[in-house]
């Protein structure tokens, strides 16, 4: 090579020493070289530009939740390419014909969310062996599963009418005269927006069955959460209700011979509510003064600051069927389910306050003063047989039924018995853990419902 670089300079004229032409020969190969390199970083920076213009927009993933994007990526000049980083966040990357997909669910043991850092890695066109790929950076937002930012605070054991964050309870009732009898089961559950500032829980029931005279008794009260002392206002109204209802219950000839009277002869109703009325109203006006007098037994405290629903039930097998009663102040639901005949007999409907959105308590004076509204409060009907009865609060009613109106449609209280199936709630004879299934069911997530949850079953 040397020698026919001499030659072209001597053809030239040009005679170089030694020295002079070892310089020619650097500046000759120093000057192709730095220009072969110019025009290879021109052409890598064509094609580093149009990558990072490409119009790569990834759209925000949820913790917990399936993923799949498709992004258009054709750039010329790039032969190959990957993302990296996905791995962490458990999320697949696949080329195809016009780009890639992005897919996968992000698990939410390892992933609470937040800002992503992702790499595009590709190889331009042009690249010798050894060297780096080029690289774009990308932003992943994983937002996090709403479910995991609740604090389950527990409630302080000093707090004033301290309560349990939950309550479960499950009645088991013998067959007689190997005839099955319904058993009773019951849950509750302190509400998410309790949970998360540490609160107690507001809802109350109780279950009883009276052995000696075969009736059961199911009361569920929502302690307003407006009130600071509801959580007692439902504790006292319900173990008043119930108390009351055995002790009338032990010696209710005349009620059962009306019950009796009335499967025989419809046209009998009256008499057989008159009975009603005076047991389930005179349990509801027994609360209410229970109530009153604990309101003034505590200083500063008002009888408003104890503000409480109150659904109650009672109910007895009759050779001729089922004899149920009710009162109902307040919102929530109280249903008769049979799903053998699809139907739903709802047992009342939620109070509506004066304004919307607002429900009526047990502790306003206002629900006994009228005494033909206080009367249409209690219910009564005889029925062949059913497959439950339910009472609930409105944090289950809200959530399942969504508005007062779907309270009467058979098809979603089909829903709500299949959802308790499927959802590992076995509704069996003699099945005691039906209570703890009960209640890992009221903890099932629907945006936005955050509320206390109870509910009762007869069935």
């Amino acid at each position: 090579m040397k020698d026919y670089f001499l030659e072209v300079l001597r053809r030239a004229g040009i005679e170089p020493t030694d020295c002079e032409f070892e310089d020619f020969e650097k500046r000759l190969v120093c000057g192709l070289w730095n220009k072969i390199k110019n025009e290879r970083m021109d052409e890598r920076l064509i094609i580093k530009n149009a990558v990072d213009s490409a119009p790569i927009i990834l759209p925000n993933g949820r913790v917990g939740e399936q993923y799949k994007t498709s992004v258009d990526f054709k750039v010329d000049g790039v032969e190959d390419y990957e993302i990296i980083g996905l791995d962490a966040i458990g999320l697949n990357f696949e080329k195809t014909d016009t780009g890639f997909i992005i897919s996968g669910t992000a698990q939410p043991e390892d992933i609470k969310g937040g800002d992503f850092i992702l790499f595009l890695r590709y190889k331009p066109k042009g690249i010798l062996e050894g060297e780096e790929w080029l690289e774009r950076k990308l932003t992943f937002i994983l937002n996090p599963d709403p479910k995991t930012l609740w604090k389950d605070i527990p409630t302080p054991r000093d707090t004033e009418y301290y309560k349990e964050d939950s309550q479960m309870q499950y009645v088991k009732v013998e067959e007689k005269d190997g005839v099955p009898r319904k058993d009773i089961v019951a849950a509750s559950q302190r509400g998410r927006s309790h949970a998360h500032e540490g609160k107690p829980r507001d809802d109350h029931f109780l279950l009883h069955y009276c052995k000696d005279t075969e009736w059961y008794i199911m009361a569920v009260a929502d302690g307003a959460g407006s009130a600071k002392y509801s959580r007692e206002g439902s504790r006292i109204a319900c173990e008043t209700v119930v108390e009351h209802c055995i002790n009338a219950l032990m010696d209710c000839a005349d009620f059962e011979e009306a019950i009796k009277i009335y499967s025989e002869d419809e046209m009998q109703l009256r008499g057989v509510r008159d009975f009603s009325y005076k047991i389930l109203g005179n349990a509801a006006l027994k609360a209410y003064n229970a109530i009153k007098k604990e309101a003034e037994r505590k200083e500063g405290a008002k009888m408003k600051d104890y503000a409480t629903t109150l659904l109650l039930s009672i109910c007895k097998r009759f050779d001729f069927g089922w004899a149920v009663a009710s009162f109902w102040v307040g919102d929530g639901a109280m249903c008769v389910y049979d799903a053998d005949n699809h139907t739903a007999d709802m047992l009342g409907m939620p109070d509506e306050g004066e304004f919307a959105g607002q429900t009526r308590f047990l502790t306003m004076p206002e629900i006994f003063s009228d005494s033909n509204s206080f009367y249409n409060r209690c219910r009564f009907k005889i029925y062949p047989d059913f497959t439950a009865l339910m009472l609930m609060t409105d944090g289950v009613s809200d959530p399942k039924f969504e508005t007062d109106a779907n309270l009467q449609n058979i098809d979603m209280w089909d829903e709500l018995w299949k959802d308790l199936a499927d959802n590992g709630v076995e509704l069996t004879d003699d099945n005691e853990k039906s209570q703890e299934q009960l209640l890992g069911w009221l903890n099932f997530w629907d945006r936005g419902n955050h509320d206390d949850r109870t509910i009762a079953i007869l069935y």
